[in-house]
């Protein structure tokens, strides 16, 4: 068998972006330069690395097999031209993929400890969902991944070899409405109060659940906005435009004229905060990190 560095890195990034067309973006090549790259590693595999389905572009047993040794081998080369250039540098740099509302209530803390107890430590960031940030640990692009799961709180990945996956934290689900208007001065609300309440959703996708809404609400939601920026729901509530639902944990950065109400009427809704890395001995850093993360404020 005959691999390139080239195609091996196709690879992590096919197996990262969950399509040909995101991975060629990634890359800088154009999608039939990452097709015709895909054909020549299944070639000298013999074998199908790459499901094409409706939705994009999965790794196949065979192509899961080739990724664990391909990160390998293109750390390896990364090290080697490292060393041949001088360029080693004395830090340990740790990929950090987080879900979007993570960098505003967790991040900050992490950093703020790392520099006070493991200072060599150079931490990069990602936001994602969670499918991508798994794809994103399984191709080698992120070392960690924070993740938040939904009751039974496993993430659905079903790949081998199994993942590393700690608890951090469970945080309750609460609805973010404006300060003045149908809810004012509430501190809860019944679900069946809901039913026609204007949402501010983040859009869905086929691997991705729609999240914005509350969970089991009676009826289609009235969907008014979709944005996956926090920052544009927290303000399009304070303005009165909608509602949303907001994890416990942000309380702390909400911006005036939001307010977090409990919903009465169906049992509570707890999310959990998780780590995931690869099996295995973890790399430089790695614990350090983790160690920041289940103790940050």
């Amino acid at each position: 068998m005959d691999f390139s560095s080239t195609a091996l890195r196709v690879l992590r990034q096919v197996a990262d972006s969950g399509s040909f067309t995101a991975a060629a973006a990634q890359l800088g090549y154009t999608q039939s330069a990452i097709s015709r790259q895909a054909a020549a590693l299944e070639r000298s595999a013999g074998a199908v690395l790459f499901e094409r389905r409706f939705d994009g572009v999965q790794l196949t047993p065979a192509g899961l097999t080739l990724l664990r040794h391909a990160r390998t081998i293109l750390d390896s080369v990364a090290a080697a031209e490292q060393e041949l250039t001088g360029s080693a540098a004395p830090t340990a740099p740790v990929r950090l993929g987080m879900f979007p509302s993570a960098g505003a209530v967790i991040l900050s803390g992490v950093l703020t400890r790392l520099a006070a107890t493991a200072p060599h430590i150079t931490v990069t960031t990602r936001e994602g969902s969670t499918p991508a940030l798994l794809r994103a640990l399984r191709a080698g692009s992120i070392d960690i991944a924070v993740l938040t799961s939904r009751p039974p709180h496993r993430p659905s990945d079903g790949e081998s070899p199994r993942l590393h996956i700690e608890p951090v934290e469970d945080t309750e689900l609460l609805l973010g409405a404006p300060t003045t208007g149908l809810f004012f001065g509430r501190t809860e609300v019944h679900i069946d109060e809901l039913v026609d309440a204007p949402w501010i959703a983040a859009p869905s996708t086929s691997t991705e659940s729609l999240l914005g809404v509350w969970p089991g609400l009676p009826g289609r939601p009235r969907i008014v906005h979709t944005t996956r920026d926090w920052l544009t729901k927290l303000r399009l509530v304070a303005g009165g435009f909608g509602v949303t639902t907001i994890p416990s944990r942000m309380s702390a950065v909400l911006p005036p004229g939001v307010s977090l109400l409990r919903v009465e009427g169906v049992p509570a809704e707890i999310r959990r905060i998780l780590t995931a890395r690869l099996p295995g001995r973890p790399g430089p850093g790695i614990t350090d990190v983790l160690r920041a993360i289940t103790s940050a404020d």
